[in-house]
């Protein structure tokens, strides 16, 4: 689904948005609480800049800053800017065709807009209302959330709260 990158990306973004927006975090500084390799992030901030995404602040006290609003940043948009454009084309040139086309190539064009359409509509604002799990069944049990990295007391999650609703 997604690729190693775009995920590392999105929890880079989470990340940030936690973190603040005032003052630029360094990448090292991010490696570490990501833990993972700082060259492969580093080349993800670069894209992640390129796309207009983030926002790079060179100097003793650089690092990266959010340059939109999470609200304006969907799941496409970092996607898209890791993977490329996600394109749907299954079968030889039938765009604007009136011939039939294989149960294939139909069944590709409605994974391709559900897909589309589901990235669209989350954002990182979305992400950020909920990074971690509201509750934890068993306290002494291991997270296996993707976005357990967070980490910190004030997104940890909270034993047999209420359970996270699903954005529809």
């Amino acid at each position: 689904m997604l690729t190693q990158t775009s995920e590392l990306a999105v929890k880079t973004l989470v990340f940030l948005g936690l973190e603040g927006n005032e003052i630029p975090l360094p990448p090292r500084q991010i490696a570490d609480k990501l833990k993972c390799s700082a060259s492969y992030l580093a080349k993800i901030l670069g894209i992640l800049v390129r796309s207009g995404i983030l926002r790079s602040v060179r100097g003793a006290r650089g690092g990266v800053l959010l340059s939109r609003d999470p609200k304006d940043v969907t799941l496409l948009d970092v996607v898209e800017a890791c993977q490329g454009l996600l394109i749907g084309n299954y079968c030889s040139d039938v765009a604007g065709h009136e011939e039939p086309v294989c149960a294939f190539h139909t069944a590709m064009k409605e994974i391709h807009e559900v897909t589309i359409t589901t990235l669209s509509k989350w954002t990182l604002a979305d992400l950020l209302a909920a990074p971690v799990p509201y509750y934890v069944a068993d306290e002494n049990a291991p997270l296996s959330c993707k976005m357990a990295f967070v980490g910190c007391e004030k997104h940890a999650p909270k034993k047999n709260a209420a359970k996270t609703p699903r954005k529809k």
